[in-house]
């Protein structure tokens, strides 16, 4: 039979059971507040756009986004087909990963990676997305029949490129890309804002001067009515019709509002739209993480239409 243990004995013992709780409070604490800073790090909003429809989705990186609704707003001025738009996105996903380069192969250049040698522009039109996708549709429309065409073919012949079955890869994508411009998946285009990302105040007449570029004369955008001090205030807002000149059947002015609406947030980081609104829709640069919310535009502004282009200020 043991002996009771003296008082001497037993501290060594309860001296190590101390030991191993402050070892382990210390690890449950690391492991606390390791977890707390990946939730903090992974919170922090990023900037960047997403399309998602039809259960696939598709990021972006602003600038991309921004080149790609350039690109399906030059489409639609020149009233191309979808598909149209599809190749030429397809395209330049392949040539630049829609990034507005400064070189590339020998002279190549821009979002298609065209050559001034070769007959595409001077190296200043190139780098404009507008002429260069211009340029692009120029070679496409003169193929007979490209619509019908397997997308690799149709870009090849405009493109000449030394690998034409690296186009097909990116169908896909440039599939689910158009739905969102062209507007026949509302909503399906939103863009962040960086966590703690300061803007500059934007400018309305750029808004509507990129507009009118990009679209051409087929929209109209102006300065919001009933402004603040009878439009004596600093211009923050832009409204376009939804609908070209001349009207439109309503499912062809809600999707053309839609295209629109994408658009400005595809330029929300570089022409520092705050806020676009849409029907019963709105997108806001302070909550862009949420995507399109519920609009709280008055329904008296809401039925004319028209989409809403707000700058920051």
């Amino acid at each position: 039979m043991s002996q009771p243990s003296t008082t001497s004995e037993r501290r060594p013992r309860r001296h190590g059971r101390r030991l191993r709780l402050a070892v382990a409070a210390l690890l449950l604490l690391g492991i606390a507040g390791y977890g707390v800073y990946y939730v903090v790090e992974n919170r922090a909003q990023r900037a960047g756009c997403t399309v998602r429809a039809g259960g696939d989705t598709l990021d972006l990186e602003p600038q991309q986004a921004a080149n790609a609704s350039t690109i399906a707003a030059v489409a639609t001025s020149r009233r191309l087909p979808a598909r149209a738009l599809t190749i030429a996105l397809a395209t330049s996903m392949q040539e630049s990963m829609l990034r507005n380069l400064d070189h590339g192969d020998r002279d190549s250049l821009g979002l298609f990676q065209q050559r001034p040698s070769q007959g595409w522009g001077t190296p200043r039109q190139i780098m404009d997305p507008v002429h260069a996708t211009n340029a692009f549709f120029d070679g496409l429309v003169q193929i007979d029949g490209y619509s019908r065409l397997p997308l690799t073919v149709a870009a090849q012949r405009v493109q000449k490129s030394g690998f034409p079955q690296a186009y097909a890869k990116h169908e896909a994508d440039a599939s689910l890309l158009t739905s969102a411009l062209t507007g026949r998946q509302p909503g399906a285009l939103s863009c962040t804002r960086g966590s703690g990302e300061t803007v500059a105040p934007g400018d309305a007449a750029e808004v509507r001067k990129q507009l009118a570029r990009q679209f051409g004369p087929q929209v109209a955008p102006r300065p919001a009515e009933g402004r603040a001090g009878g439009g004596t205030a600093r211009e923050r807002t832009v409204q376009v019709p939804s609908a070209p000149a001349g009207g439109s059947a309503e499912g062809d002015r809600k999707r053309r509002g839609w295209e629109l609406a994408q658009w400005a947030v595809a330029h929300s980081a570089d022409l520092k739209v705050e806020k676009v609104s849409f029907q019963d829709k709105q997108w806001r640069a302070a909550d862009s993480g949420k995507g399109w919310q519920k609009s709280d535009t008055s329904a008296a502004e809401r039925a004319d239409g028209d989409v809403r282009i707000t700058v920051a200020q």
